[in-house]
C-alpha cells in the first residue's frame, strides 16, 4: 500500500510550539510518540532529507498514515505528556518505560495500628509505599532492622475500635515472645504505637536523626528513672541505628536532596544508573538498560528515564547531578559536578553504569561463545584430530546399503557447523554396478556426487567421510582422481568394528578417544548416513514387491505396474480403485484384469 500521507499538507497545520506529537499506521495503531520544543521543526525533520534517516527511522516514515498533536505550555509538560502517552499506547517504535522485572516496595498500611509489609503491587489506596528496591538484601536487613527496634504487629486483623472494644481478638505467640505489643487486645496506646510507625517512616526517606533523637531521649528518661535495665534497651536500640547509619551509603549531609542519573550508550542500547539521594543519603538506586528503537540521542534517553525514575521512586529535588545535560529545559537545576562532594556522587554513578555495561558485555559475549563455541569447540578438536588446514563447517558422508544383493542404494548426508543440514541430503541408486559390490558402488557415488557438485558450480565440502575401511575409502578416491579433486578435499573412513579412522595412503589408522567430542560428531554423522540410507533401501525394497505382485496380473509388466503404483501410491489404494478410476491410468482392458485379480485374491 502506497504511503497516502501528505507531509506538506499535514506540517502546514502544525504550529512552532511545544508539545507531543503522534504517528499513526494504516490500522490507526499509535506507532510513535515525540515530544518537541518546537512541534513544526521536529515533525517536520522526519519528512526533509529523509535519505539521510537511518534504516529504523525510514521504516518509522513509511508506515506513517496519521498524525496528531498536542499543544502544551513548557517543554518540560511535554517531556510529562509524552511518558503518559508511551505509557498508555505502547507504540512499537518508542523505548517502552518499563521494566521486565516487578521489585518489590515497603509499604506502611493506612490501618489503625499499620503493618509494615512487602509488595509488588501498588495501590495508593493501601498505604505508603518506599522503593521499589532493586537490591532485595538491602529490603530486608531494613526489615530485620525494624522488627529489632520496633514492636509492629504482624496479623492481618482489623483491629477497628468496635472489634478490639468487644474483645474479638486475644494475643498470640508474637505477644509473648516480645515482638509485638498485644494492640489486638488493647495493651498498647494508639498514639505510642504510632509514634514508632512515624520513626519507620523517617528511617524509610532516610531522616536518621529523628529517631536517633527518639531513642536518645527514651534512653536519658530511663535512666533518669534509675530505669537502668530499660536505659540499657534504648541504648542498645540506639547502638543498631547508629550501625545501620555507619553501613549506609552517605555522601555528606551538605549534599541534601538530589537525584543522579548517569547514562552511556552504544548504537544498540543505553545503560543508566539512577540513585535517589535524601539527607546525603543514597536511599534507592537502580541499573539498568534499554534497548533502542530508533538512533535516539542520549540527552533524549536522558530527560525521558528522569522522568520514569522520579515517578517510581518518588523523587522531588530540585536538583539533577548527570554526566550529560539534557537538551531541554527540566524544572529542576541540572549539575555536572567538576570537585567535591556532588563529583562523588557522580564518580559513584558512572563507576556502577560503566561496571553493569561491563557485565552485560561480558555476558552477551559469554552467551556467544557458549553457543558458537559448544559447536566450534567440536570442529576445532575434529580439525586438530585430523590434522585439517580448515574447520570442517561443511562435511558430507556416503553410505551403502543392500539386503543380500538386491536393490543396492547409496546415501549422502551432509552437516553444517555441526548440525545435520537435511535439505542437503541425497539418495542414489546404483546404476553401473551388479550385485552387492560395496567398492565399486561406494566410486560411482561419489563420483556421482561431485561430478555435479563441478558442473553445477556448488561449494566443495570441507571434509569427505566414507562410511568403511580402507577398500571403500580407496574406491573413493579413484573416483576423486578421475575428477582431478583428490588432495584438494581432505576424505577419511571410518570403519565399524573399532571405529578406526583410516586416511588414503596411510596403511596404519588413527584411534581417536572414545569419549572425545570429535569421534562423537564423525559416529553421528556416519550412524546419521547409515540410517538415510537403510530407510530408501527399504523403501525401494517395498516399491518392488509391490511391482512384483502387481506383474502377477495377466497383461500387466514393469512399467504398467511402475504406472500404477506411482499414481495409486499403494497396493491398497489400487485393490479399493473402480474399474473406472484404473483405466484412467491403464485402459479399460488392464483395468478389468487388475479387479478381477484383487476379486479373486479375496476370494481365496
Amino acid at each position: 500500500m502506497a504511503n497516502s500521507f501528505d507531509s506538506k499538507l499535514e506540517l502546514s497545520k502544525v504550529p512552532h510550539e511545544p508539545g507531543v506529537y503522534r504517528y499513526f499506521d494504516e490500522h490507526d495503531e499509535v506507532i510513535y510518540v515525540g515530544k518537541a520544543k518546537d512541534l513544526r521543526n521536529r515533525v517536520g525533520s522526519y519528512f526533509v532529507k529523509s535519505n539521510q534517516h537511518d534504516r529504523k527511522t525510514k521504516r518509522l516514515v513509511s508506515q506513517i498514515r496519521r498524525l496528531e498533536f498536542t499543544i502544551v505550555p513548557t517543554e518540560w509538560d511535554a517531556l510529562l505528556l509524552e511518558n503518559q502517552l508511551i505509557k498508555r499506547f505502547q507504540p512499537r517504535f518508542n523505548i517502552l518505560l518499563r521494566d521486565d522485572k516487578t521489585y518489590p516496595f515497603i509499604c506502611i498500611t493506612f490501618e489503625r495500628f499499620p503493618r509494615v509489609i512487602t509488595t509488588r503491587r501498588v495501590d495508593r489506596k493501601v498505604g505508603t509505599y518506599y522503593g521499589p528496591f532493586a537490591n532485595l538484601r538491602a529490603m530486608y536487613a531494613l526489615l530485620d532492622m525494624f522488627r529489632a527496634l520496633y514492636t509492629i504487629r504482624s496479623c492481618h486483623l482489623n483491629l477497628s475500635e468496635e472489634n478490639v472494644a468487644s474483645g474479638k481478638y486475644k494475643v498470640c505467640l508474637e505477644f509473648h515472645i516480645g515482638n509485638c505489643k498485644g494492640p489486638c487486645e488493647a495493651r498498647v496506646a494508639e498514639e505510642d504505637y504510632n509514634a514508632e510507625i512515624e520513626q519507620v517512616h523517617h528511617i524509610l526517606k532516610g531522616n536518621l536523626s529523628l529517631p536517633q533523637g527518639y531513642f536518645k531521649k527514651k534512653m536519658l528518661e530511663a535512666a533518669e528513672r534509675m530505669a537502668f535495665e530499660e536505659a540499657h534497651q534504648w541504648k542498645g536500640k540506639l547502638e543498631l541505628l547508629d550501625n545501620f547509619q555507619n553501613k549506609a551509603t552517605v555522601v555528606s549531609p551538605r549534599v541534601g536532596d538530589v537525584d543522579v542519573l548517569t547514562i552511556v550508550s552504544d548504537e544498540e542500547a543505553a545503560y543508566l544508573n539512577y540513585m535517589k539521594v535524601t539527607n546525603g543519603y543514597v536511599v534507592a538506586t537502580q541499573t539498568f538498560d534499554i534497548k533502542k528503537k530508533l538512533d535516539e540521542s542520549d540527552e533524549e534517553l536522558l530527560a525521558m528515564l528522569l522522568v520514569e525514575m522520579r515517578a517510581t521512586y518518588g523523587g522531588e529535588s530540585k536538583e539533577l547531578i548527570s554526566n550529560i545535560k539534557p537538551n531541554l529545559e527540566l524544572k529542576m537545576e541540572v549539575t555536572i559536578p567538576q570537585i567535591g562532594d556532588k563529583k562523588k556522587l557522580l564518580d559513584m554513578s558512572m563507576k556502577n553504569v560503566m561496571y553493569f555495561r561491563h557485565e552485560k558485555a561480558e555476558r552477551k559475549a559469554l552467551e556467544n561463545t557458549a553457543n558458537a563455541s559448544r559447536k566450534d569447540r567440536v570442529l576445532i578438536k575434529l580439525k586438530t584430530d585430523l590434522q585439517l588446514k580448515a574447520l570442517p563447517r561443511h562435511i558430507e558422508c556416503f553410505d551403502n546399503s543392500n539386503i543380500q544383493g538386491t536393490n543396492p542404494v547409496a546415501a549422502m548426508v551432509c552437516f553444517k557447523e555441526g548440525r545435520p543440514s537435511k535439505k542437503d541430503y541425497r539418495h542414489f541408486t546404483i546404476k553401473t554396478v551388479v550385485g552387492a559390490n560395496d567398492f565399486a558402488s561406494m566410486k560411482e557415488v561419489v563420483g556421482r556426487r561431485y561430478s555435479r557438485v563441478l558442473t553445477e558450480g556448488d561449494a566443495l565440502p570441507d571434509l569427505i567421510v566414507i562410511d568403511g575401511g580402507k577398500g571403500q575409502l580407496s574406491s573413493s578416491c579413484e573416483a576423486l582422481k578421475e575428477l582431478g579433486l583428490y588432495g584438494q578435499v581432505p576424505i577419511i573412513g571410518i570403519a565399524k568394528r573399532l571405529e578406526e579412522i583410516y586416511f588414503p595412503e596411510d596403511t596404519l589408522p588413527l584411534y581417536i578417544d572414545k569419549k572425545s567430542e570429535s569421534l562423537k560428531l564423525i559416529q553421528q554423522i556416519r550412524d546419521e548416513a547409515h540410517r538415510f540410507a537403510i530407510t530408501y533401501h527399504r523403501d525401494k525394497r517395498s516399491r518392488t514387491s509391490l511391482v512384483s505382485e502387481l506383474e502377477n496380473v495377466e497383461g500387466i509388466g514393469k512399467k504398467t505396474a511402475a504406472k500404477l503404483l506411482k499414481h495409486f501410491r499403494s497396493l491398497r489404494a489400487i485393490r479399493e480403485s473402480t474399474p473406472e478410476q484404473l483405466a484412467e491410468v491403464v485402459g479399460q482392458d488392464r483395468a478389468l484384469k487388475v479387479k478381477k485379480y484383487f476379486e479373486t485374491m479375496a476370494g481365496e
